[in-house]
C-alpha cells in the first residue's frame, strides 16, 4: 500500500449503495483515498437492502443505519460517540446537503466529543439557479443551515473557488474557514484521446441523471432550432432519471425526435470514454453543480465542452479555446453548439485544448490533495 498517516477519520456521508454491495464514486474515491489514512470509518443511511459490507479497501468501516432520516441526528451522536471512544478519530468530517441531517449531527457530535467537525458542501440545489419551488426551499434551508453551522464547524469544504466560496463568505463564514478541495478525479488512464481521430457518431453527449436542474429540455430545444436554421444535431443523453418519458416526448414534439437517443448508463468507464471520444461535444446545461465531473472526463478525451457557467467550469472553460460558457438560455446554447459543430479544425484545436487544460485533475494527485488537506486542517486546529 502506499504510505498510511497515522491519523483516524470519521466520515459522516449520504453513501447508502456500498453496504449493500454497490460500487460508485465513493467507492473508488476510497481506493486512493484509504491510503492516506490509518482507518476511516463510515456513518451512513440505511441501505436499500440487508447489509452485506462492511469494509471496503482494508481500513474503511461501513456503520449503516438502522433508522430512517428522522432518527439520523440520534444515530449519528449515538453511534459517533461510541466510535470515537473506541477508535480516537482526529476529525469528523460530514457530507452536508439536503435536511442536513448529517451536519446537525455531527456538530452535536462535535459537541459532545470534543473532536471538531468539517462540513463538505459539494453544490447548494437552486445556486445559482432555483427550477421550482422546491429547490427554493432547498436553497434556503442551506443558508439557513451555513448561517447555523459557521461558528460550530472547525472548517467548510467546499469543491470550487468561483461560486460556493464567494457565497459561504457572503453567509458570514470568515474566509480562513472556508477550504477549497477539489472534489474531481480523473482517470486520466481511462479519459484519454484515442490514437487517432474518430468518426463521430454523436454531435452532442450528456451523461447524467434526467432532473430538471440538468436542463436537458433546452438541450432539445437548441437541437430544435438548429435544425429549423438547416444545421441537424445528433444528441445522446445517457443516463437515468424521472425525466426520461418526458424528454423523449418532448424531442418527438419538437421535430427531434429522430435525431436524439435516449439510454441508461455505459457498462463501464471504458465505454463512457469511448463514447466522448466518438462526440462533437459535451454538454451541461444545467442550473447548478458542484462540477460536474463529465465535463471534465470529456475534455481529458479531446472532447469540447459547452457549458453554463455553474460549478467549475468557469474556472475551467477559456471560452473559445477549450470551449465555451453559456446562459440559461436556448439562444446561447444553440449558437456555441453552432460554432463547435460547423468547422471540424476548430473543434480539434478546441478540444486539444481541452485535454491539455485538464491534466492537473488526474485521480491519484487530487485525492492526495483532499487527503493532505484534511492533515493540514487537524496540525492547524491543534496548534504549535
Amino acid at each position: 500500500r502506499a504510505r498510511i498517516h497515522c491519523m483516524r477519520l470519521l466520515m459522516i456521508s449520504g453513501e447508502r449503495h456500498i453496504p449493500h454491495g454497490g460500487r460508485g464514486p465513493f467507492w473508488e474515491m476510497q481506493r486512493e483515498f484509504s491510503t492516506h489514512f490509518e482507518r476511516i470509518d463510515v456513518i451512513c443511511p440505511r441501505p436499500e437492502g440487508p447489509p452485506t459490507t462492511t469494509r471496503i479497501h482494508d481500513n474503511v468501516h461501513f456503520h449503516p443505519a438502522s433508522c430512517g432520516r428522522l432518527g439520523m441526528v440520534g444515530h449519528i451522536l449515538r453511534r459517533g460517540r461510541e466510535l470515537i471512544a473506541e477508535h480516537g478519530h482526529a476529525l469528523i468530517t460530514s457530507h452536508d446537503y439536503g435536511l442536513f441531517y448529517n451536519g446537525i449531527g455531527a456538530a452535536r457530535l462535535s459537541r459532545a466529543t470534543g473532536v471538531p467537525y468539517l462540513s463538505e458542501i459539494h453544490h447548494v440545489p437552486g445556486y445559482p439557479v432555483a427550477i421550482g419551488l422546491r429547490e427554493r426551499f432547498e436553497r434556503f434551508t442551506a443558508k439557513r443551515y451555513l448561517r447555523w453551522a459557521r461558528d460550530r464547524a472547525l472548517a467548510f469544504r467546499v469543491v470550487n473557488e468561483s461560486e460556493l466560496a464567494p457565497l459561504l463568505r457572503r453567509l458570514g463564514v470568515p474566509a480562513e474557514k472556508v477550504l477549497v478541495l477539489r472534489s474531481l478525479y480523473i482517470d486520466l488512464e481511462t479519459f484519454s484521446p484515442a490514437p487517432e481521430p474518430l468518426e463521430t457518431e454523436w454531435d452532442v453527449v450528456y451523461a447524467g441523471r434526467f432532473f430538471g436542474n440538468k436542463g436537458l429540455e433546452r438541450v432539445i430545444d437548441a437541437m430544435a432550432r438548429l435544425r429549423g436554421e438547416g444545421l441537424e444535431v445528433r444528441g445522446l443523453f445517457i443516463g437515468m432519471g424521472p425525466l426520461e418519458g418526458s424528454l423523449a416526448e418532448r424531442a418527438q414534439r419538437r421535430g427531434v425526435g429522430d435525431l436524439l437517443t435516449i439510454r441508461g448508463w455505459t457498462d463501464s468507464p471504458e465505454e463512457l470514454a469511448d463514447v466522448y471520444r466518438r462526440s462533437g461535444l459535451v454538454v451541461c446545461a444545467s442550473t447548478c453543480e458542484g462540477g460536474p465531473r463529465v465535463t471534465v472526463e470529456g475534455m481529458a478525451c479531446g472532447t469540447p465542452v459547452v457549458s453554463t457557467r455553474v460549478g467549475m467550469m468557469m474556472e475551467i472553460i477559456r471560452e473559445g479555446e477549450n470551449g465555451y460558457l453559456v446562459g440559461f438560455d436556448v439562444d446561447g446554447l444553440a449558437e456555441a453548439f453552432r460554432k463547435v459543430l460547423t468547422d471540424e479544425d476548430e473543434r480539434r484545436r478546441l478540444g486539444a485544448n481541452a485535454q491539455r487544460d485538464v491534466q492537473g485533475f488526474e485521480y491519484s494527485r487530487m485525492i492526495r490533495g483532499y487527503a493532505e488537506g484534511l492533515h493540514e486542517l487537524v496540525a492547524r486546529a491543534d496548534g504549535p
